[in-house]
């Protein structure tokens, strides 16, 4: 009788290129990197990943999570899933074989359980609203109109950042504070591929921009140069921020489904963001001020970094935002003659008061900006609270597994 054979099975993980909106969210994420790109897609390394799921909850749309069965010799290679449009079919898997021949087999990677890598919450705040995600794909968008497109910064500067509002009409877009969408710029890369979505955070709270209308607003700035300093033109950015009035833009989404804002009244925002990181920030304390009088009663307390006064986002309408409603500090960190002075500083000039709130079990942290901002936050939060005689790893711990410690950094 011949004895059985050993096969080699993989759960492989693939990241769906039709739903993917290329965020870098799970390259960032994953903590043995796995995860690579190129212009055309995020893929997954089938000998590296070891399905940790690390990768899983950040991701906005979901396509993060997909998984086939098949011989390991047969893995899609790095090379092959860069090409793909859409994602293979789960094909035929010599199942009896399986059941038989491979009881005691290791290989095969099932997902497993949450790494610590994961620096913030992955579950929403246990108050926030049910969100909607992925009404609208790449393959079915739908359309939005331009009705407004402001300049925020002062002309002077080189960074033009602009508030677009978009308009629905009577098409369904239901939203909250802390999601994003997606826009399908025109045209196509130089390899002839439709250029793929980008994405942006709503800046505006779930009642829309105004009141009662079915429209969104974004934060958005002109990319004029890359990481390395190179002239470029940001394919989406620019064509945002050149868009009149009466122009139609097609919108995917929305997407996220944690970094929500909670909805019990007495809950605290402590919010830490620069440049157009400010667009959830905005969106969340909009909608508190529109509710203050509705039974609203907890602490907003908010530091926002740019490079100068002019450079920063909202500053008008921001610094004229009552001082009982909103503690504002704001950080510059090129003012001409003065020192250099980031969020993380003005977190430590006022940390008594970061201390009372990281010691209320009703306060929500968010962070969006820059990813170069995330380890001094961090590293601040950590500094305040053992100063104040608080265990930060606890803390730390506790807040990611409430869901009141987001992250949103790029």
């Amino acid at each position: 009788m011949n004895a059985p054979v050993s096969i080699d099975i993989l759960k492989q993980h693939l990241i769906d290129p039709e739903i993917c909106i290329r965020c870098n969210t799970c390259e960032e994420t994953c903590p043995i990197d796995a995860i690579t790109h190129d212009e055309n897609n995020y893929v997954v390394k089938a000998d590296t990943c070891n399905g940790c799921m690390a990768c899983v909850p950040p991701c906005p749309t979901g396509a993060i999570d997909n998984w086939r069965t098949l011989l390991r010799a047969d893995a899609y290679g790095v090379d092959e899933q860069l090409t793909w449009d859409v994602l293979p079919t789960q094909g035929a898997v010599p199942v009896a074989t399986l059941a038989t021949e491979n009881a005691g087999a290791s290989d095969i990677i099932e997902p497993g359980p949450q790494t610590d890598t994961v620096r913030g919450s992955t579950v929403p705040p246990w108050s926030a609203a049910k969100p909607h995600v992925n009404l609208y794909t790449h393959k079915a968008p739908t359309t939005a109109t331009v009705v407004g497109n402001y300049r925020l910064t002062d002309a002077a500067t080189d960074s033009a950042i602009h508030h677009i509002v978009l308009d629905f009409g009577a098409t369904p877009f239901p939203v909250l504070e802390g999601q994003s969408i997606g826009i399908l710029p025109p045209g196509a890369s130089a390899d002839g591929r439709a250029h793929h979505a980008r994405q942006y955070s709503i800046a505006s709270p779930r009642d829309g921009e105004r009141p009662g209308y079915n429209n969104v607003s974004l934060t958005v700035k002109r990319v004029v140069q890359d990481h390395d300093g190179n002239a470029t033109a940001g394919v989406c950015s620019n064509y945002l921020c050149d868009l009149k009035k009466g122009d139609v833009v097609n919108v995917i989404g929305p997407f996220g489904g944690t970094f929500l804002m909670p909805n019990h009244p007495n809950s605290h925002l402590l919010m830490i963001c620069t440049g157009t990181g400010s667009a959830p920030m905005r969106a969340m304390t909009e909608y508190r001020r529109r509710r203050r009088l509705k039974g609203a009663t907890g602490k907003l307390m908010l530091f926002f970094g740019a490079r100068t006064k002019e450079e920063l986002p909202y500053f008008g309408p921001l610094t004229n935002l009552p001082k009982d409603f909103i503690d504002t500090n704001l950080a510059f960190s090129r003012t001409p003659k003065q020192p250099k002075r980031y969020v993380q500083d003005a977190m430590r000039e006022r940390a008594p008061d970061v201390a009372q709130l990281l010691k209320d079990d009703n306060t929500h942290i968010y962070v969006c900006g820059l990813k170069g901002m995330e380890d001094g936050v961090l590293q601040a939060l950590k500094e305040i609270a053992e100063g104040q005689g608080l265990d930060w790893d606890a803390l730390w711990q506790r807040l990611r597994k409430e869901g009141r410690l987001h992250l949103e950094t790029y």
